[in-house]
């Protein structure tokens, strides 16, 4: 490794050593030493995916010394996050812009800017580099400091989404080589009894989508149980039926309210996804070559928390290689929503990578409801690639 080559462990190794809020300050050192980069910052989206927060850190290095908002849509940074492609730009005589990626398994945390005296392929690798450890940095220090989350929160938060938002994956994206996954939801700000979930073990990719009933805090603390017994239930080995069951009896339990859902069981190894479908909306599937988006027709049981004798259908749905798999909740659908066709959407942004398609379906019911929807409204695509060769 020649000179100025990044280090990576002692770089990691610096991070750990310094305090979690300060993890922008120790990637800006390292570059300051090897590459003399001036302006050093990293910029992370809001809740509702409309500005960037610039967390700048001063020449001396540590926590970041301002805060700046910036308009997202339309910026380069946008296009950054957008293709996931570095971005190069003069920047006075003989220096470069250099706009970085920061993302982690498909996670699109944010973007490292930095300007350089120079910038040859080698120097722009290596800041790449840098940008990618940042985005391992971020992961781990987001556990222990909350400056992540308050950059965040460029509107007023609800009670009720406070709550939700700490129900969901911390990440909203996940690639693999089998499956690439994205979700989403509006408004951000303020929601209440939506919620999805996913998480990989060795041989299988577990996802659902709820929609807990009610309004604002009461949906949010009917999520909770929902997601607290639904995880419970995963953890323990349960497949989907039988976190159903679990599902629905602790919600019948606690006499909180009832909510629709669909959980999903994938094997990596063939495509086949277990499912439970409890009284809860139709996906939409796009299979590879095909002209339009369909319905997935399933067959419907009641929704979790009804006090009738319930029996929950476990049925097989088989994922070919191409397809690309919506799933919704009915605020995707419901009133002024109704009027963004969804179908032609997921047709039009196929060849977008999910979390763009999630952008672009969960913008159009935005704008079609003019900012005021009147319920949450949820989507998670998944893109099936095949099993591992």
């Amino acid at each position: 490794m020649g000179e100025g080559d990044l280090e990576l462990g002692e770089l990691l190794a610096a991070a750990e050593a310094a305090p979690p809020g300060e993890s922008v300050g120790v990637i800006a050192d390292d570059l300051r030493k090897r590459f003399r980069a001036e302006r050093v910052s990293f910029l992370f989206a809001d809740l509702l995916g409309q500005r960037l927060l610039r967390l700048a850190v001063s020449a001396e290095g540590g926590a970041p010394d301002r805060a700046e908002r910036i308009d997202l849509q339309g910026s380069v940074y946008d296009t950054v996050l957008r293709s996931q492609r570095q971005h190069v730009e003069p920047d006075g005589p003989g220096r470069r812009r250099v706009i970085s990626p920061v993302t982690n398994r498909g996670d699109c945390i944010g973007v490292l800017e930095v300007t350089l005296p120079y910038a040859d392929g080698g120097v722009l690798a290596q800041v790449a580099d840098a940008a990618h450890a940042l985005a391992y940095v971020i992961v781990t220090d987001r556990r222990f400091t909350d400056l992540y989350h308050v950059g965040r929160r460029t509107t007023r938060t609800s009670l009720a989404a406070e709550i939700q938002h700490q129900l969901l994956p911390s990440a909203s994206c996940c690639e693999a080589p089998q499956f690439t996954l994205a979700a989403g939801l509006v408004p951000a700000d303020d929601i209440g009894g939506d919620t999805y979930d996913y998480t990989l073990d060795r041989d299988t990719l577990h996802l659902s989508i709820t929609d807990a009933m009610g309004h604002d805090t009461e949906s949010a603390l009917l999520a909770t149980l929902l997601m607290g017994a639904l995880r419970g239930a995963r953890r323990s080995g349960c497949d989907a039926l039988q976190q159903a069951h679990r599902a629905h009896e602790a919600l019948l339990n606690h006499k909180r309210g009832l909510a629709t859902g669909q959980l999903l069981c994938v094997r990596l190894e063939t495509g086949v996804c277990e499912l439970v479908n409890a009284g809860h909306p139709w996906p939409l599937r796009l299979r590879k070559g095909a002209a339009e988006a369909e319905e997935v027709t399933l067959a419907v049981n009641l929704p979790f928390g009804v006090a009738a004798p319930t029996s929950y259908r476990l049925q097989e749905l088989r994922l070919c290689p191409g397809d690309r798999l919506v799933l919704l909740t009915d605020g995707m659908q419901d009133r002024g929503a109704a009027a963004a066709d969804l179908a032609s959407l997921v047709r039009d942004t196929r060849d977008c990578h999910p979390r763009e398609a999630v952008r672009a379906l969960t913008s159009a019911v935005w704008d079609v409801c003019e900012g005021n929807l009147k319920d949450d409204a949820t989507v998670v695509i998944l893109d099936w690639h095949g099993p591992r060769g």
